[in-house]
C-alpha cells in the first residue's frame, strides 16, 4: 500500500511540475506575442513624417474630365490632424466641384507589418470608398495604387503620387488608366499651401 501512495505522490508531483512548466511556457508565448503586437503597432518614423502635414491648408485643384481639354480649376481648404495616438492622419477638405459644394475626408496610415502606406477617401459626391496602397520612393514621395469604377469611364486603375515639397507646400496627383487598357491620364492635381 505504501508503494502505491509513493507512486501516486510521484505521479501527482510530475503532473504539477508539468502544469507549472506549461503555464510558464504559455505565459512566455503570450509575452512574446504581446511584444510583437506592440512593436507592430507603435508609431515610427513614417508616422512622425506624416505628422508634419498637420495644420490648415489652402488648396488649388485642377481636374481633367478629358485629357486633351483644359482642366477645371477650383479652390478650397483642408485640415489635417493625427489621431489614434499618432498612428493615422485624418484629412478633411471643403471646396467646390462642378458648381456644387464639395466635402471629403481621407485617412492615411503606415502599416509597420506590410511596410506600406494605406489611404481611404470618401466624399459627398460619390458612394465609393476609395482604398489605395503603396510605398514611399523616398521620404517625401508616396505612390499608391487602387481601383475605381467611374460612372462615365467604367472600371479604372488608379495611381496617386503625394509629393512633399517643403513644410509649407505639397502636391497630390491622381492618374487613371481605363479598363480596356490605353494610356494613363492625369485626372487631378491639388496644390496645398499652408495656412497654419
Amino acid at each position: 500500500m505504501q508503494f502505491m501512495w509513493t507512486i501516486l505522490g510521484i505521479f501527482s508531483g510530475l503532473l504539477l511540475s508539468t502544469s507549472i512548466a506549461m503555464a510558464d511556457e504559455q505565459k512566455s508565448d503570450m509575452n512574446m506575442m504581446m511584444e510583437k503586437f506592440e512593436k507592430a503597432g507603435a508609431p515610427g518614423e513614417q508616422h512622425k513624417h506624416m505628422a508634419k502635414l498637420e495644420g490648415k491648408w489652402d488648396t488649388k485643384t485642377k481636374s481633367w474630365i478629358e485629357p486633351d481639354k483644359p482642366p477645371m480649376e477650383t479652390t478650397g481648404s483642408c485640415e489635417y490632424h493625427m489621431f489614434m495616438d499618432g498612428r493615422f492622419l485624418k484629412q478633411q477638405c471643403k471646396g467646390e466641384m462642378m458648381g456644387k459644394q464639395f466635402e471629403g475626408m481621407g485617412i492615411t496610415g503606415y502599416d509597420n507589418t506590410s511596410k506600406k502606406y494605406t489611404s481611404t477617401w470618401v466624399d459627398n459626391m460619390a458612394t465609393t470608398l476609395h482604398v489605395m496602397e503603396g510605398t514611399a520612393g523616398d521620404a517625401n514621395t508616396i505612390t499608391q495604387q487602387g481601383e475605381y469604377t467611374c460612372p462615365m469611364r467604367g472600371h479604372m486603375k488608379l495611381r496617386s503620387v503625394l509629393k512633399i515639397i517643403d513644410d509649407n507646400t505639397h502636391i497630390f496627383e491622381m492618374y487613371g488608366t481605363g479598363e480596356k487598357g490605353g494610356q494613363e491620364a492625369k485626372m487631378m492635381e491639388i496644390t496645398y499651401s499652408r495656412k497654419s
